[in-house]
């Protein structure tokens, strides 16, 4: 019998479900399994000739999955890979051999992709298009949305192919000492980009001062701060957001409709000054 292989199209097809439907009818219970049953369809309806093989191969693939999409394309690639070995009568590939390394990658490629994509590359295109936008230019939106998908597709793309490409070979480099390694030197990496674009982008400073019986003002809050520690109630706001997310488990919406509160109560009090003229 001939060996089966995946044709080229079809891995097209496959990727492009991923990429368009990672995260098909998303819920809490199956985040995106549904999104990976899509992408796995088309293999799979290439690799068997028989209805019944068709869904036993589709059954694989209903456990749940849930990781860092962009960075994930490549555990499709991957399984795709394992799916024409087992097409193939290859020994030792089975469903639960295929289902543990999808549950083996979640977490690294997770870690891997939120440190490099959500923790160090979008804020990196964010932050160009922030200032490209100065003065309410709209070419900085026009960027990101051009330059950030430009790089989802093809870096995507590459992963899909490239998991494909090397099969379960790419399993010990994502899990093992390697992936270890990537993952801590992107995490510091993604650490000092979000911290860079905080230092640059978010000023808070305070209106706050004391005047005397002449209307002249003797205390200014923001002049004292300054000469202590510049920029510190920008640092304080920062690490205040910071331990609500991280510490309290507090939505990043909650959080901003919080800011919203303090800001409103701190120009009413005379603490901040947002300068508007009417």
């Amino acid at each position: 019998m001939a060996e089966k292989k995946i044709s080229k199209k079809t891995l097209m097809k496959s990727f492009h479900h991923w990429y368009y439907g990672n995260l098909t009818c998303f819920s809490q219970e199956h985040m995106q399994t549904f999104g990976y049953l899509t992408s796995m369809l088309p293999i799979v309806e290439e690799l068997y000739d028989k209805k019944e093989d068709q869904e036993e191969a589709m059954q694989t693939y209903t456990a749940f999955f849930n990781t860092e999409p962009q960075i994930g394309s490549v555990a499709v690639g991957i399984t795709a890979s394992l799916e024409e070995a087992r097409a193939n009568g290859a020994n030792g590939i089975d469903s639960e051999t295929i289902n543990g390394l999808r549950a083996g990658l979640m977490g690294p490629l997770a870690g891997i992709g939120d440190s490099m994509i959500v923790g160090t590359l979008i804020p990196i295109i964010l932050g160009i298009s922030l200032g490209l936008s100065t003065g309410g230019s709209p070419i900085g939106a026009i960027f990101y949305i051009i330059v950030w998908n430009l790089l989802a597709y093809f870096g995507m793309k590459f992963a899909y192919f490239k998991g494909y490409e090397m099969g379960d070979k790419a399993v010990e480099f994502l899990v093992g000492a390697q992936g270890k390694a990537i993952r801590k030197a992107v995490g510091i990496v993604g650490g000092m980009v979000v911290g860079s674009v905080a230092a640059t982008w978010v000023s808070v400073t305070t209106s706050f001062e004391l005047k005397n019986s002449a209307g002249k003002a003797y205390l200014v809050l923001q002049d004292k701060l300054d000469a202590v520690y510049p920029g510190l109630l920008t640092a304080g706001f920062i690490i205040f957001c910071w331990w609500l997310m991280a510490k309290k488990n507090i939505s990043p919406v909650k959080v901003m409709l919080l800011l919203v509160v303090i800001a409103f109560a701190g120009v009413v009090l005379g603490i901040f000054n947002p300068g508007l003229k009417y």
